[in-house]
């Protein structure tokens, strides 16, 4: 088979080409696979792992190892013959006994195999001899036109090896795919989660991406959903161990830079990549070589076949390891990328858990989720970008060594365009560099006030708004806009720049090269110069691309940086002590002092001192902004200690006065991550009365719960807060006024069954305004201006006067006129009501009675053909740039195409002059290079026009939906629209676009030029070309729906980390933080899988159409050789293999950016869906507008009112006929979620009557414009809303008003002198979700805004709820006088509010049971609303 003569083997290594030699490499191949054989099987014989192996009995494997055994007795005996007949040197029988044994270990090798990495070791082995005996055997056909007879058997039975390899790797993957048989299995079956097939596959299978086939063979049969996709990746993908690495090497870097972290911790991987990335980069700088040598091949008056087929074999190696070496380097640099952004997203999530309370100042909500949204998310190109940004000035190199090698010192005057261009790009870098962090700061502010504005949409849409938000976006937006227009412009001067600089460097390389004469101007020469100009131009085009991408990874880098490095909240404030302690103590706090500002300039509460028993119950009150709810805070570790010490001996559960809801159902609310205890779980429902709304609910307790609970009643949200707190069955409650949002009744229920029954031996620290429960607890805690001013019982503190005795006082005041209005009706005495839990509880808006009202996120499926790119046009307006954008690239081309076959026809002919020769290739040359900057601008502009279009519509569309729909869809899901894909829009649809487009005509371009110069490559190309479009589609089938599905995996991430944001001091409380940690880490997972298989699939095709297309490639080589001399001159032949060797590269390029764009379109399609919202009606009906001085009286009458939510839903308001009479009071009472609140809604018409009328001084409201109507109409709603801003912006948004103006009205709404006494007074500032200001001074914030608007009518909705008794008078004083000719509607939990009315509407079930004054409705003590006051006076009697 080979033989080896040890005396020659020097002259061996002088001829490269010698057989001796190649056969002699197949041996020592051969031995050292033996070897590495044999040790595997004493190492697993010593392993003992023989036992459970089992022995492959394939068909191919037995008639493999019968065929190895047969040449393995041809091999010995004709050893044993050599050895005794003499006729042949005395060395070939020992190589004819070492072929023999090698024989004989493969066929042993196809039978026994102990484990996967034998198995992978065989198959290596196997290919690797089936490649090699290939090869040399086609060596020996075309030296000695013959083969020996064992060669020949050895062709048939190498193509065995292949198919036994092939099958082997087939039954590793079923093998792990199978959960085997034996005793430690379950009997029973276990839910088995789908794993990705990159786990358990093959060493074949991974180089070749056939692990993806069983996904892509799915998704070609039928569209897939979620639950084909493998969710689960190996442990080292996944975020837990890829944020572990990133966390431990944070915490121990002096350098807090987030790059040299993330390389530290994944350096194996980047250096993996970097091999792959440098294998690619030497294999396709050797295409001009290889061009050389077919030229000169070309030049031979007598062609050696076998020279010439050793040339096809080395283009053949060249092509497949620059294709597989590229593929794994994208593959695996994506991976890579993958498992970094896992790390970064989950530390932000981590961090933003953590975070103190200066940090939070810092970082608002909606940009901590941009971090995670966009600046993490760039992470997953990063390390692709990364390599080539030091590969391709490493390939510039190559090239230049090239020139040289080629025309020597004609290379130097090409120099000098070649260092002005990297000298431009130094200023060019930093300009883009400059606009990139610009714009990133923009899009961070638009960001912010995006999600703002959509937490806010509701008291937006009461206040009439609308349009000034809307304005603020787009101003914010334009801004944005302008600093994308400045990169995207700059990116076409630099595309126009780096086009242009390999035509003058070629141009002056011909002209130096004729000048001094270093080289003739032959084919060879030029095509080789042409050849390595393409080598060196890719770096020229990529090198600012590369730029760009690092440029703004390094400014999203920072930006992480500089959150990760933000100040967290000090454990050490608090020294918490387990259950087990013995001490009586559960709260202690000596000496404290705290205050926002760690280094305590200002304090917040001061000189704090108390010590709170085990089982206490203490109740914390006073006047607005006194410090309760800080000293709240100050307990749980969430304002800075300035001095003191704090001690909590137990768990802790909080209740927040803003009620903070998770999206999800009912029980995932209760029970927050703990198991299920039914019997807790009862007790937690009925003390907290949450079974009538329960029982209502067509789902129960796994009704779905809207974002933020927005479809549920604000009593219904506390009580649901304070059930989770009951289920937590925790040592210490921390409650921040609870009963705010109920009514009277509802509220002394959950005092009496929760609080002193249901939580009777835990310790209770209570914030409340309600003075009647005070009586029942253990202490009181009297707070004013920070600081605990009174301490004692009830009784204590009444005899000690002061600030509780006017508490108390505000509060009898308003008990002494109720009862005053009783006691004047002799039918009804102040009797005690038996308190029942079982009250009159319903659903708020009945909203999710049928239906759950967060609906799935819809999603196209299947092949939408051309509709995404023809919207995308259509809503640009771009058809006219698209046209321009082709007729460019086509003109580019086609001049270039024109210049390179000039220089065929130049070189071939040797009669046209050098100087002419180089003058017109320069000239046609320069003159495209001017289109493809032309193609480059019309391209930047049609992608900012699509920016503008898109946006405008997205966010008109957002601002013109109806209330129902923010109420179903979660705003992560809008975000993610606003932020992910609206960036797609913004960077990457435009150039992908314009790169699909000239990357077509190019490989067209090519295909031509190939065709023309040998036209047989047509045989070949047509069907290449048709499997090609075969494959792009079977792949696009898949591909698109793992980008669809991951558009859905996304918006679940930010819209985690957005809540989980908002509900921080909730689960840090609640010592929820690892749980939710995990969760995330889910989802972070989730969404990587898909991004996984998504770049794993596009590999898979991209392997194969650059396969197909090396076929072409070497097709035409061979045609090339096999011709006749003559038909093909060396100029064509150079022109030809020129364009041939590009093809491959162009190729995978086009598809590469094909697939991509595929991919982003969706982002079209999924702003679209945003953009067909069906609107609410019109702002303004021109042909119907009230006069402007309407309301003039403020008369409103509901005739035969009938009011739901959804058609399939059931009615919420049934039947409400009545009037509330020009310049009254009317008082709007009922159990809670009787459908006061939906009343308003109907008011204001967020939600439209489906029967009946509103009229207001006549003018029926749904037949008038919605901002005629709101803006005539005030509301203070039940839960205030803040803007991020100033004082000044937030009483007066519009700023319609004088300062003198706002400050009477801030004034009368006790904030004065609050405000008066801050530094910047009306310029203070609003941090988010105004959490610098307490809840009841946010309420006070919404007054001051209507007393600036005096409007006819005026809608208080639970308006007084977070303010004491005494603040509480006080305003209804200012109302009372304010308005006192105005229709005011009134609904409040605190029955002396309404008893002073005018008239009293009661409502049940939604159904209108009492409309009278409120004298008449007590004098009958059967109407439900004289039971209401006898029950509010029996609480206070008792109390």
């Amino acid at each position: 088979m080979v033989s080896l003569h040890a005396t020659q083997v020097s002259a061996w290594f002088l001829d490269l080409s010698s057989p001796r030699l190649e056969r002699s490499l197949i041996d020592a191949t051969n031995l050292v696979f033996l070897l590495s054989y044999c040790v595997s099987l004493v190492v697993a014989g010593c392993r003992r792992e023989f036992a459970n192996a089992r022995r492959n009995s394939s068909w191919q494997a037995v008639l493999s190892s019968i065929c190895c055994a047969i040449l393995a007795f041809f091999e010995i005996g004709t050893g044993f013959w050599v050895l005794y007949s003499g006729e042949y040197q005395h060395e070939d029988w020992l190589v004819s006994f070492l072929e023999g044994i090698v024989w004989v270990f493969l066929a042993v090798s196809f039978t026994l195999q102990s484990n996967n990495f034998v198995k992978n070791l065989c198959t290596i082995w196997w290919v690797a001899f089936s490649v090699l005996t290939f090869a040399l055997n086609l060596e020996t056909i075309f030296r000695k036109k013959n083969l020996e007879i064992v060669d020949l058997i050895s062709w048939p039975v190498c193509l065995l090896f292949l198919v036994c390899a092939i099958t082997l790797q087939k039954g590793i993957n079923s093998n792990q795919d199978s959960t085997g048989g034996n005793l430690t299995e379950p009997l029973l079956p276990t839910k088995i989660e789908k794993v990705t097939n990159f786990s358990r596959a093959g060493f074949l299978s991974r180089v070749l991406f056939s692990w993806m086939n069983p996904l892509l063979k799915l998704g070609y049969s039928k569209p897939l959903d979620q639950t084909d996709i493998p969710l689960l990746l190996d442990p080292d993908d996944g975020a837990l161990e890829a944020c572990q690495k990133f966390l431990t090497e944070w915490d121990n870097s002096q350098k807090k830079s987030v790059f040299s972290v993330l390389f530290k911790c994944f350096t194996s991987d980047f250096v993996l990549t970097g091999l792959y990335a440098l294998l690619r980069t030497l294999s396709f700088a050797a295409s001009p070589l290889l061009l050389h040598a077919f030229v000169l091949y070309s030049y031979k008056e007598e062609k050696d076949l076998y020279e010439g087929f050793t040339l096809i074999v080395y283009l053949i190696l060249m092509k497949i390891i620059e294709s597989l070496s590229q593929r794994h380097w994208f593959f695996r640099s994506r991976r890579l990328g993958m498992k970094m952004r896992s790390a970064l997203m989950a530390a932000i999530f981590q961090k933003q858990l953590k975070l103190s309370s200066k940090g939070r100042k810092q970082h608002s909500a909606g940009e901590i989720v941009n971090y995670i949204a966009v600046d993490a998310y760039r992470l997953g190109e990063f390390p692709f970008w990364l390599h080539l940004g030091w590969l391709q000035p490493f390939q510039l190199a190559l090239a230049i060594a090239l020139l040289f090698w080629t025309v020597g010192l004609g290379t130097l005057p090409g120099l000098v365009p070649l260092v002005v261009c990297a000298v431009l790009n130094i200023p060019f870098a930093k300009m883009l560099q400059f606009y990139q962090s610009k714009f990133m700061v923009a899009q961070d502010a638009r960001q912010r006030a995006t999600s703002e504005v959509l937490n806010n949409m509701k008291i937006i849409k009461l206040q009439s708004w609308v349009e000034k938000f809307a304005e603020t976006l787009s101003g914010l937006r334009d801004a944005e806009v302008n600093w994308l227009k400045e990169t995207q412009i700059k990116k076409a001067y630099g595309s126009a720049l780096y086009w242009m600089s390999p035509t003058f460097i070629s141009a002056i390389i011909f002209a130096g090269t004729a000048a001094f004469h270093s080289a003739p101007l032959n084919a060879d020469v030029v095509f080789t110069i042409l050849a390595t100009l393409r080598v060196m131009s890719e770096p020229m085009r990529m090198v600012p691309e590369a730029l760009s991408i690092l440029i703004q990874v390094k400014v999203a880098l920072d930006r992480i940086g500089a959150f990760l490095v933000e100040e967290e909240l000090r454990e050490e404030d608090i020294i918490r002590v387990g259950e087990e302690d013995s001490s009586e103590v559960a709260v202690s706090v000596k000496g404290g002092d705290f205050s926002w500002n760690a280094m305590g300039d200002v304090l917040l509460l001061r000189d704090l001192n108390l010590r709170i028993k085990k089982g206490e119950k203490v109740a914390v009150c006073g006047p607005v902004g006194a410090g309760k709810s800080s000293f709240l805070c100050a307990t749980l570790g969430e304002i800075p200690k300035i001095s003191g010490s704090v001690e909590i001996h137990g768990s802790v559960a909080y209740v927040a006065q803003s009620s903070w809801i998770q999206s999800g159902t009912v029980r995932d609310n209760i029970l927050f991550g703990k198991p299920m205890n039914d019997l807790l779980y009862q007790k937690a429902i009925r003390c907290c009365a949450l079974g009538k709304d329960i029982e209502t609910f067509d789902h129960g307790d796994l009704t779905e719960i809207g974002q933020r609970g927005l479809n549920m009643s604000g009593g219904q949200r506390q009580r649901l807060q304070l059930a989770r707190a009951v289920y937590n069955d925790a040592d210490i409650y921390l409650l921040d006024d609870p009963f705010s949002a109920v009514d009277a009744h509802t509220g002394a229920i959950l005092f009496h069954d929760c609080v002193m029954s249901a939580l009777e031996n835990k310790t209770v620290i209570l914030v409340t305004h309600q003075v009647e429960f005070l009586a029942k607890v253990d202490r009181i805690l009297v707070m004013e201006n920070g600081q605990v001013t009174q301490e004692g019982n009830y009784d204590q503190l009444l005899k000690a006067g002061n600030v509780f005795e006017q508490l108390v006082n505000a509060h009898t005041s308003s008990i002494t006129n109720l009862n005053s209005q009783i006691t004047s009706e002799k039918n009804i005495a102040p009797e005690p009501v038996k308190q029942n839990s079982e009250c009159e509880i319903t659903t708020p808006n009945n909203l999710i009675c049928s239906v759950q009202l967060t609906e799935e996120e819809k999603m196209e499926t299947g092949d939408l053909g051309l509709r995404a790119y023809l919207e995308y046009f259509s809503v640009s307006r771009g058809w006219f740039l698209l046209a321009w954008i082709v007729s460019c690239q086509c003109i580019f081309v086609t001049l270039q195409c024109m210049a390179t076959y000039w220089l065929a026809i130049a070189v071939q002919s040797g009669q046209v002059a050098t100087g002419v020769a180089v003058g017109v290739y320069a000239g046609m040359s320069t003159l495209s290079c001017l289109f493809a900057y032309i193609r480059s601008l019309l391209a930047a502009h049609l992608g900012l026009k699509a920016s503008r279009e898109f946006f405008k519509g997205f966010m008109d569309s957002i601002f013109g939906a109806p209330m129902l729909f923010f109420d179903s869809t979660p705003t992560g899901r809008i975000m993610t629209r606003a932020s992910s894909d609206m960036s797609t829009l913004d960077f990457d649809i435009p150039y992908t676009l314009t790169f699909v487009i000239s990357g077509t005509i190019e490989v067209l371009a090519t295909l031509i030029i190939m065709m023309a110069v040998t036209w047989e490559v047509v045989i070949i190309a047509i069907p290449a070309i048709v499997l090609i479009l075969y494959i792009q589609r079977y792949y696009i089938a898949s591909a698109r729906e793992l980008v669809r599905i991951n558009g859905t995996t996304k918006a679940p991430v930010m819209n985690y980390a957005a809540e989980s944001m908002l509900g921080a001091l909730t689960i840090r409380a609640f010592g929820m933080v690892e749980r939710f940690v995990h969760t995330n880490m889910r989802l972070i997972d989730t969404d990587a899988s898909l991004f996984f298989q998504t770049n794993a699939a596009l590999e898979w095709v991209l392997l194969r159409v650059e396969a197909l297309q090396i076929l072409i490639i070497i097709s035409s080589a061979v045609f090339l050789i096999l011709l006749p001399e003559g038909v093909v001159s060396a100029g064509f032949m150079g022109l030809c293999l020129s364009y041939a060797l590009t093809l491959s590269s162009a190729q995978a390029n086009l598809t590469r950016f094909y697939s991509n764009l595929e991919n982003y379109i969706i982002s079209v399609e999924r702003i679209k869906q945003f953009m067909n919202i069906p609107p609410e009606p019109p702002a303004i009906i021109i042909n119907n507008q009230p006069p402007p001085t309407w309301p003039a009286e403020g008369r409103i009458e509901l005739d035969n009112l009938y009011v739901k939510y959804r058609e399939n839903a059931p009615y919420v308001l049934k039947g409400i006929t009545c009037t509330f009479a020009a310049g009254k009071k009317v008082g709007v009472v009922g159990r809670t979620g009787s459908g006061k609140t939906t009343l308003l809604s109907t008011l204001f018409r967020l939600v439209d009557p489906t029967s009946g009328r509103i009229l207001i001084d006549g003018w029926d409201i749904c037949t008038i414009g919605l901002r005629d109507l709101r803006t005539k109409l005030s509301i203070i709603p039940q839960e205030p809303a803040l803007f991020r801003g100033t004082v000044r912006s937030n009483i007066d948004p519009l700023g319609y008003h004088s300062d003198a103006e706002i400050w009477e009205a801030l004034d009368k709404c006790q904030l004065k002198k609050t405000i008066s006494s801050l530094p910047l007074q009306l310029d203070s500032p609003v941090t988010d979700e105004g959490e610098n200001w307490s809840v009841g001074q946010r309420q006070l914030f919404c007054l001051g805004r209507v007393i600036l608007r005096r409007n006819k009518i005026l809608v208080l909705d639970e308006a007084t709820a977070s303010i004491d008794s005494a603040t509480d008078a006080i305003l209804q004083r200012v109302i009372k006088e304010e308005f006192s000719g105005c229709t005011v509607i009134t609904i409040a939990h605190r029955v002396p509010t309404v008893t002073e009315s005018d008239m009293v509407l009661v409502l049940s079930y939604g159904k209108l049971m009492e409309y009278d004054k409120p004298p008449n409705l007590m004098a009958n003590k059967d109407s439900a609303f004289a039971k209401l006051v006898a029950e509010y006076w029996s609480h206070y009697k008792w109390n």
